[in-house]
């Protein structure tokens, strides 16, 4: 388990530009922190929460949570989004806070976004690391401390910066969706001393197609292809659901883990959503890291009252 974490923790700290963000089995629930051109497009005012710890029986096991909300703005084709994500891994630590603004338009039975978000990034490596080997001081792992007879004092990373994302995306409620996106656009290089982190741009690839078998029941394949130019990851997702209010479903990350889901969805008019995930490891990892688990709320309602319509009487057609 010791070299597991060494190994890790000296993975993390190394300038690569291969950092992915973090990953998110139930990825069909929470588009917006992947695709800004999602905004307003569903035409409700939805909120959404997500809490993912990875690998709990690991010393310093990743850990997000995210916020999100999206709806249109009155009347206008635009649609304004919300998120905030908090990422930690060991000692470092990543905060990003993103407003999204996206122009809506319908398009046949559906609704196209094409949207832009603009935040901050704020990245953290602190000196709370696991300290070399005696002899393998790195000079790249900041704080102060000893190994064998060397000794160094590099300060914490802590560098705020902006971030931004671009994304198209094209959705037919209840029936299909599809869109692409690239967030992280400038690929900083955020440096202090020796450290640095570098945040690799990364593309995104989602889609769904809801299969309905009868008034009742319905199946959705869900695809999430992700890459940062030098690696790729592809989640692919298969759902049942009954009366539009419960569902399960395995989602398949590949060469790494399948992850049950299942979820419900509350109150009269269906509008709170309750699901929960958990992923069993298939890589080399598997049997050291534990489990890993996701549980998710949302609440959406529509702010878009139906007309009705106004009937007018005549008197000169009342016989």
């Amino acid at each position: 388990m010791k070299k597991i974490s060494i190994f890790l923790m000296l993975i993390l700290v190394t300038a690569i530009q291969a950092q992915q963000d973090p990953q998110i089995t139930q990825f069909m629930y929470t588009k917006l922190i992947y695709n800004p051109g999602y905004a307003g497009t569903s035409n409700a005012l939805c909120a959404n929460a997500l809490f993912r710890k990875q690998w709990t029986s690991f010393p310093g096991a990743p850990t997000t949570m995210i916020l999100s909300a999206d709806m249109p703005v009155m009347d206008l084709p635009i649609g304004a989004g919300l998120n905030i994500m908090n990422d930690q891994i060991g000692a470092i630590k990543t905060l990003y806070a993103r407003l999204a603004l996206a122009y809506n338009k319908q398009i046949g039975p559906g609704k196209l976004g094409v949207g832009i978000d603009a935040g901050i990034l704020q990245n953290q490596v602190s000196e709370a690391w696991i300290v070399p080997e005696p002899g393998k001081v790195d000079n790249s792992i900041p704080g102060n401390y000893t190994s064998g007879t060397q000794s160094i004092s590099n300060p914490d990373l802590n560098k705020l910066s902006y971030d931004l994302s671009f994304g198209i995306y094209y959705g037919i409620p209840n029936k299909m969706y599809v869109g692409i996106a690239s967030t992280h656009l400038p690929a900083q290089e955020l440096k202090a001393g020796n450290a640095k982190y570098i945040l690799a741009r990364h593309y995104y690839i989602m889609a769904g197609y809801t299969f309905e078998l009868n008034p009742f029941n319905s199946i959705t394949p869900n695809v999430n292809v992700k890459s940062d130019g030098s690696t790729s990851i592809i989640d692919i997702n298969l759902t049942y659901t009954y009366n539009n209010m419960v569902w399960l479903g395995a989602t398949y990350r590949a060469q790494d883990a399948v992850a049950p889901m299942a979820g419900v969805k509350l109150l009269k008019d269906k509008s709170l959503r309750i699901g929960v995930a958990y992923d069993y490891t298939l890589s080399k990892l598997k049997g050291n890291v534990g489990s890993t688990f996701e549980i998710m709320l949302g609440y959406c309602f529509n702010i878009k009252k139906q007309k009705t319509p106004t009937v007018y009487g005549n008197v000169r057609f009342l016989d």
